[in-house]
């Protein structure tokens, strides 16, 4: 799917480009993923393959966000804080008391929200993540892992025991720390990021980032020029290299661009009728924004 929609704001605007799609892959009988994109939200959920209810949870957490959140208005950081929590009860749901193992309800979350944070503080950019979906930032040239995976790999990286190449191989790469459903209360990682100018994002489940490597996707980013085929997004192109490259999980990828500029004004400064339509630019004024005993998801 792709969309655009623009927000008027006190004294701005704020215009938003967004494709996102979902490919069950070559080896996955069901598709556990489930996206949501739509202004001021952009999110991937990710169901914990081997574990009841998969899919079930990630569109569990889709449909809680769509009901916590007005669409097409921005949001608060306490509204998707609530909307994290009231996904997390709702997925522990999907599970009965006695469950154990395998037999509970579980999904990665990751995505970012358009955010009022206040008088003082104005609109940001909310990231948040929980599991080993990514969040990423791109200014047309590098591509930046925000988010930090929760996963026993990621933290044997962090402690020095392997190294991220070893960490890309390692038998327990699919076992996660956090997700969705875990427990009975969820700790997210979240991040506020000043909204000014122009940002890009891309946020995708693990069955793009096991079959294409940082650099890969952002030579895609890079040389994607919207007009190859006609309707054809930057989803498209990292999706079909995931699938090409072998698609043994589900993919899916959301990718976002943003202008917030003065109200009445074109994202250059012209009319709002004079704005480029084009889908990806090289975002000059939006830069890098961060660096990028569990449960295993595999089938």
């Amino acid at each position: 799917m792709q969309g655009e929609t623009e927000m008027v704001l006190p004294a701005s605007r704020a215009r938003f480009v967004f494709s996102a799609r979902s490919d069950v892959g070559h080896e996955r009988k069901i598709n556990e993923d489930s996206f949501m994109a739509q202004a001021p939200v952009f999110l991937v959920a990710d169901g914990m393959g081997g574990h009841a209810h998969g899919d079930v949870a990630s569109q569990t957490v889709a449909r809680v966000f769509e009901e916590h959140i007005a669409r097409d208005a921005p949001s608060t950081p306490e509204r998707i804080l609530d909307a994290i929590h009231s996904s997390n009860d709702a997925v522990r749901d999907l599970s009965a008391v006695d469950d154990y193992g395998t037999a509970v309800s579980g999904t990665t979350l990751a995505g970012v929200a358009f955010v009022d944070a206040g008088d003082d503080v104005g609109f940001h950019w909310m990231a948040f993540n929980i599991g080993d979906s990514r969040v990423y930032t791109w200014d047309g040239r590098t591509l930046t892992q925000l988010s930090v995976d929760h996963s026993a790999v990621q933290e044997m990286v962090d402690a020095g025991l392997i190294s991220t190449e070893e960490a890309e191989h390692h038998p327990e790469r699919n076992v996660i720390t956090r997700a969705i459903g875990a427990d009975e209360s969820v700790d997210a990682d979240v991040w506020l990021l000043p909204a000014s100018g122009r940002s890009a994002f891309l946020v995708c489940s693990d069955g793009l980032t096991k079959e294409l490597g940082t650099s890969e996707i952002a030579r895609l980013l890079a040389t994607y020029d919207g007009t190859a085929e006609a309707g054809r997004s930057p989803v498209d192109v990292l999706v079909d290299a995931a699938l090409a490259r072998g698609g043994h999980d589900n993919v899916t990828v959301v990718y976002i661009e943003s202008v917030l500029s003065d109200a009445g004004q074109g994202e250059n400064g012209g009319s709002t009728e004079d704005r480029s339509a084009g889908m990806h630019e090289h975002l000059d004024d939006a830069g890098p924004r961060g660096e990028g005993g569990g449960r295993d998801r595999s089938k």
